[in-house]
Formats: structure tokens, C-alpha cells, sequence
């Protein structure tokens, strides 16, 4: 079924439509993601515009993901529906064997000219990965997409073949105010990555790894004293959090040190200035004696700076001094990300009571 977005202006006490439109240059929405990622909503850095192939092909924007996997996205023209994924599907198989020497002279003669380390680092906020582009994710863009297409992109992402594909949609408005922006996922791309993931790596058992921080803007003794974890210093950084939903479990990681808690989500994330802790019923930000974080309340104010905070009820915990660890035990920088390694999962169950599934 063809895919259609439609927008309306409240007025009063009625709606007016808002009439669809036409981009007059495709080239500005292929700047505006290079631009600013975040309008896709993935964890995603664009490294070069229009890289050729070495079979003379050309890749209308190449990326990384948080995890250094690239992700190839193609603008849809006035092509025949197989064309479109045909064509990418034929970027794939030159991207796939892209090694880090090969990726980062494609980042330093690309229009940042900046290494691929300085490119990943400025936008997730951490060193890159010692394996990169293990996995590739495959993106349409388009105003609309035909009913062969979307049957095609179906197919290939189904349970049968895993293919990380998936199309995104921008929809066009203009009234006399000015030009408005819409989007739309073809699917829910957390499931199209789990499923294209699910064939390399172990099922997952539902629990969530989180990293917890011991400096300037956290504490783990106020995270267990007031039941929360926090993040921030940073959209990329605080939005992770909101993946964690009421009822969910997680482990708690302390980098250097290892598991300090098992805990569960009573309350999704909202900013620090916002949180009320449950057993006094004051601001977070309030309490006496202060946080031991002596900055966790710096940038309260500032929407791409401050602390986010989410409810949690410690089911069991550590002082940071006996962190629960063992040689090549799973860490990842993110700040969320799913916990599913088979040895990490059998060690944390013997240490924290875990009841969850055996991996």
C-alpha cells in the first residue's frame, strides 16, 4: 500500500489542510540529513556525500552508526522500482569490504575533510570501535515509494532473510506561512536492525546494559541512594535513555570497573530539573545534603545539555569498590544498548540473582 502523509493547521476550533508540495532541489533534503542526522532518528553520522564505488556507482550519503557499522542511504529519483533497490543492494557489496584505511580517506577527501576518527568522536562523544563495518544498514529516501518497492524492501527485511533495509519518508508542505517537513518510517527501524542483528549474534534476553558514570555530573552512590540513573552532557548522550521504557531491567556498568547493579525502570526519563525523588518528594536537585555530583545541575536549563534522570528500584547493587567483572566481560560505550553476550549473561546471573532467560 502506497504510503501517504497528509498535515493540518488548527484554527480555532477547525482543521485546515495543508497542501502538499513538491522540494524544488532534492539536493537540500540530502544536505539536510548530511547536515543533521537526527531528523532520520538514528544514531547516525554521515561521512561523505555522492562517494563514488569503484564500479562507477555512486552513494548518495555514506554513514556510521554508534556501533561504526556503515549505513548507505539513497535518494529515490524518477527510477523503475527494481532500480531502486537493486541499486542498493549493488552499493552493499562494495561498502561491505570496506576495511578502516579504505573508509577513512573517504572521510578525509569528503566534504568534512576530517578523519574518521575525528568524525565519530565528535558525534558520539567516544573512541571508535576496534572492529568497524562488521554489518551494513540499508536506507531508501523518498517522497512516496510504489506498492513493488515496498514489497520488495518487506521481503528482504522479513524473519526469512534479515536484510537490514528499510525507507524512510519526507513529505513536503507549503501555505503561506512557509515550507513545512514531515516523516514517516516505512518500519519501526529498532526492529529491522534487532532482526538483521539476530542473525550474528545471540538472542536477547530482554535485559538492558547501562552506563553509569562516577564524576562531575553522576555518582553512583546518589544513583542507589536515590534510585535513578542519569546522563547528559549532550542530546546524543541523554536521548539514549529514553529507550528505556517502565518495567524494563537492566545492568548497571561502571567503565574500569565493571557490573555494580541490577535494576528495573519505574519512571522514563525526563530532565534532571523535573525529577522528584519518591521516598522525600522533593526535586532531585533539592536534596540535603547535596548530590555528591557537584555538576549534575549545571546545564538544568539548556535543552541540548542537561541531565536526563529515569526512575529505578535497585533490585540488588555493589559500592563501585566491588564492581562484578572478568576478563573480556561485555562493555560497549554506549550509554544504552541491548545486553545479549552468552558469558557475560551466565556471570551476571550468578552474581546478581538474574532470572532472565538462559543465553
Amino acid at each position: 500500500m502506497s504510503f501517504e502523509m497528509m498535515l493540518w493547521r488548527v484554527t480555532g476550533t477547525k482543521l485546515q489542510a495543508i497542501p502538499e508540495s513538491r522540494l524544488d532541489l532534492e539536493h537540500r533534503l540530502r544536505d539536510w540529513i548530511a547536515d543533521d542526522p537526527s531528523i532520520l532518528e538514528m544514531d547516525v553520522v554521515i561521512i561523505d556525500k555522492e562517494v563514488y564505488t569503484a564500479f562507477d556507482g555512486r552513494i548518495d550519503l555514506l554513514g556510521l552508526d554508534s556501533d561504526a557499522n556503515t549505513v548507505i542511504l539513497e535518494l529515490k529519483r524518477d527510477r523503475t522500482p527494481r532500480e531502486v533497490v537493486a541499486q542498493l543492494l549493488d552499493y552493499a557489496t562494495w561498502v561491505k569490504d570496506l576495511d578502516y584505511n579504505e573508509l577513512n580517506q573517504i572521510a578525509q577527501e569528503g566534504y568534512r575533510h576530517k578523519s574518521l576518527q575525528a568524525i565519530f568522536e565528535e558525534k558520539f562523544g567516544t573512541m571508535m570501535p576496534d572492529k568497524i563495518n562488521t554489518s551494513h544498514s540499508l536506507v531508501v529516501v523518498a517522497s512516496e515509494l510504489d506498492d513493488a518497492s515496498e514489497r520488495i524492501i518487506n521481503y528482504l527485511s522479513s524473519e526469512d532473510h534479515r536484510v537490514s533495509i528499510n525507507a524512510v519518508f519526507f513529505k513536503f508542505f507549503q501555505d503561506p506561512s512557509g515550507e513545512l517537513v514531515g516523516r514517516a518510517w516505512l518500519m519501526d527501524p529498532a526492529e529491522t536492525k534487532e532482526r538483521s542483528e539476530s542473525r550474528k549474534h545471540a538472542p536477547w534476553p530482554g535485559d538492558w546494559f547501562v552506563n553509569v558514570g562516577d564524576g562531575r555530573h553522576r555518582n553512583w552512590d546518589d544513583n542507589v541512594k536515590y534510585n535513578y540513573i542519569g546522563a547528559g552532557h549532550g542530546e546524543y548522550f541523554s536521548r539514549q535513555l529514553l529507550k528505556l521504557k517502565a518495567r524494563d531491567k537492566f545492568f548497571a556498568y561502571m567503565k574500569g570497573r565493571g557490573y555494580v547493579g541490577y535494576g528495573q525502570v519505574t519512571r522514563e526519563a525526563v530532565p534532571i530539573g523535573q525529577f522528584i525523588v519518591d521516598d522525600l518528594n522533593i526535586p532531585l536537585l533539592d536534596v540535603n545534603p547535596p548530590l555528591h555530583a557537584p555538576n549534575a545541575g549545571e546545564d538544568k536549563d539548556s535543552p541540548e545539555l542537561r541531565e536526563w534522570c529515569v526512575g529505578v528500584k535497585w533490585l540488588k547493587h555493589y559500592p563501585r569498590e566491588q564492581a562484578k567483572s572478568f576478563k573480556g566481560i561485555f562493555a560497549n560505550q554506549a550509554v544504552v544498548c541491548k545486553l545479549r553476550e552468552p558469558k557475560t549473561l551466565e556471570f551476571l546471573r550468578a552474581e546478581f540473582g538474574w532470572q532472565g532467560e538462559q543465553g
